[in-house]
């Protein structure tokens, strides 16, 4: 055996395929399907990602060592046959929807994934994990912790919806879980679905919409849907849910409980939703609260780790934090499906190869992450043939004068494209990726929601903000590099809102000094920025400070609504041209969108619905 074999972690065929690459135990690439296809939450086999790991990596298919599946496709089948014979025949109209793709792709796993992988050698093993041994690995190993307690919380993987488990070194272990169909994550997707966003992409919507309603649905919640116990364990009562029997989450009697009929799409929010939305937030957050605690208990550690699509729930992962259960709190950022091929390729390096652990833990390498900026990168060369290939006009400055002309440009209000570096993996723009704006500004939220983000005006934005300052402008003393943790700003920096304001109403009054990424009950999610990990956007933010005496930005995804975040310069110029974004920071290269030729530049993908 190689002594750094090369890994290749996958996930796929269900949501969000990704691939991930280990080389001796070192994370060297990651990236998700949905950036090189501009197809959102692709399921497809990652091919394109795939390649852009290897190509990072200077490696051929011939070379890997060993290819890892995130998921066991045989264990997951009979947990959805058993589950349609449990209920049959009520599940008629489901099993023929999903029999097709088993058959024709996910039996013979082995078989398909060498088919999608031509140049593999036929020695090289083809291993699987379970989902949420996936997960939990993906959440320890790159932790900064010897040890660990570990919670890992989704839909659903093969039976598990939740698991409690321990890390030791090398070593993970599984201790407890929670089996289909009792799952908090469909739970939460079920209220989402209801509230008239889109299923298995739309819960982060649901959450920004919880501070504008009042908890009162949440008794319902606890009496009619949910029996939950001290331990966090926990049984849905199946007779309010139609996804065994339907395509559908929710039935008639969950929909007369909640008041009324599911909302459709694009309708009017009404007080209701949002009271929905506040509701299952409350009730998720305590779950939470309930399972970490229980965690602490049977692991004895003094340390938890998280992943799974509810650790993306950052508003829940901020209230953990303040709790202060335990000492401190790591969070997998990529922690949705995306994440599990990360998890593959770690669980079997040190399970498969007996490889050793390091944890990283200094000021150089904090985890074993790399600040999530896994993707591809392109040169300045690179990025001149394309602006050239589109006509553009661009001017091409030092570093110095790009970060004086940046900063001048947010200072007079502008909305500026970021890119920079590596891509991010993961949902979250960390500044490489990313738009940028003044959080000052009272309009600048309804500008870039509306004219640049073309998405719904609730949705708050999230501040960047130098990892010294933090605590400044933030009730936060930690470190949040990947944007996982909500917390409040600073009382000396909010402004009092009027008690007649309700709901969406509260969306204009002006809440705080920096109303651009203030959320209506004065939270903010926070990442927060360090010269290891983002050198160039680090220094930015010193000379936007300078300038203007604040240390914060404003900093969103660079994409529009229903598309994935750009990935190629390629794609960033084709986002920029067809917004209302001002400025475009491409590399070292500064373009003017008002100067840019009059001619139709379309997008690669036209939006999709989301």
């Amino acid at each position: 055996m190689p002594g750094s074999p090369h890994i290749l972690g996958l996930s796929a065929y269900y949501h969000d395929s990704a691939a991930a690459l280990l080389s001796g135990g070192e994370l060297v690439a990651a990236a998700q399907e949905e950036r090189f296809s501009r197809r959102k939450h692709d399921d497809r086999f990652p091919g394109q990602a795939v390649a852009a790991c290897l190509a990072s990596a200077g490696l051929r298919p011939d070379q890997l060592d060993a290819v890892v599946f995130y998921d066991k496709p045989i264990t997951k089948f009979a947990r959805m046959l058993e589950s349609f014979l449990a209920v049959a025949p009520a599940g008629w109209r489901v099993f023929p929807r999903v029999l097709p793709g088993w058959l024709a792709e996910k039996l013979n796993l082995r078989g398909t994934l060498r088919e999608e992988l031509p140049g593999l050698r036929p020695d090289c093993p083809i291993l699987f994990t379970t989902h949420h041994q996936a997960h939990a690995a993906s959440a320890f190993y790159p932790s900064p912790f010897e040890s660990a307690a570990i919670v890992t919380v989704d839909g659903v993987g093969e039976w598990a919806t939740t698991t409690i488990g321990v890390g030791q070194g090398s070593e993970l272990t599984l201790l407890k879980e929670i089996r289909f169909p009792h799952s908090l994550g469909l739970l939460y997707t079920a209220f989402t679905g209801y509230c008239g966003f889109k299923v298995n992409s739309g819960e982060y919507k649901l959450m920004g919409l919880a501070p504008y309603g009042e908890p009162r649905f949440a008794d319902a919640i606890r009496s009619e849907l949910l029996d939950l116990k001290p331990d966090g364990s926990f049984w849905l009562n199946l007779d309010y849910f139609a996804f065994l029997r339907e395509l559908a989450m929710t039935n008639e009697r969950f929909h007369r409980l909640f008041g009324g009929p599911p909302r459709a799409p694009e309708a009017p929010l009404e007080p209701r939703h949002m009271d929905l939305a506040r509701s299952i937030q409350v009730v998720t957050e305590e779950v939470m609260l309930r399972l970490a605690r229980h965690a602490r208990e049977v692991t004895g550690q003094r340390h938890l780790c998280l992943a799974g699509g509810v650790a993306l729930n950052c508003v829940a992962n901020g209230r953990l934090h303040r709790e202060r259960l335990f000492d401190r709190l790591w969070i997998q950022p990529a922690a949705g499906d995306a994440g599990g091929a990360l998890g593959a390729a770690w669980a079997a390096w040190h399970g498969h190869f007996r490889g050793e652990r390091t944890p990283h833990a200094d000021a150089r390498r904090p985890d074993g992450m790399h600040g999530a900026l896994l993707g591809p990168a392109y040169h300045d060369s690179e990025i001149e043939v394309v602006l050239q290939s589109h006509g553009a006009v661009y001017e091409r400055l030092e570093r110095e004068a790009l970060l004086d002309q940046t900063v001048r440009w947010l200072a007079a209000g502008k909305v500026v494209g970021w890119f920079q570096g590596r891509m991010e993996f993961g949902p979250r723009a960390l500044g490489n990726r990313s738009i940028l704006g003044d959080p000052r500004s009272p309009t600048m939220q309804s500008v870039m929601n509306l004219k640049v983000k073309f998405r719904e005006s609730f949705r708050p934005f999230a501040p960047i903000v130098l990892r010294e300052r933090v605590a400044e402008y933030f009730e936060l003393e930690d470190e949040s590099p990947y944007m996982m943790l909500v917390a409040g700003l600073q009382p000396r920096l909010r402004r009092p809102v009027s008690a007649g304001l309700h709901g969406l109403e509260l969306l204009h009054a002006e809440r705080s000094t920096l109303p651009a990424v203030t959320h209506v009950d004065y939270s903010a999610r926070i990442q927060t920025v360090d010269a290891g990990r983002h050198p160039l956007l680090y220094a930015l933010l010193e000379r936007w400070e300078k300038a203007t005496e604040c240390a914060v930005l404003v900093n969103t995804s660079f994409n529009v609504r229903g598309e994935p975040i750009v990935c190629s310069p390629d794609d960033a110029y084709r986002c920029f041209v067809n917004t209302e974004m001002d400025a475009l920071v491409l590399g070292s290269f500064f373009l003017d969108r008002l100067a840019q030729p009059q001619r139709a530049v379309t997008r690669r993908v036209a939006p999709q619905a989301d």
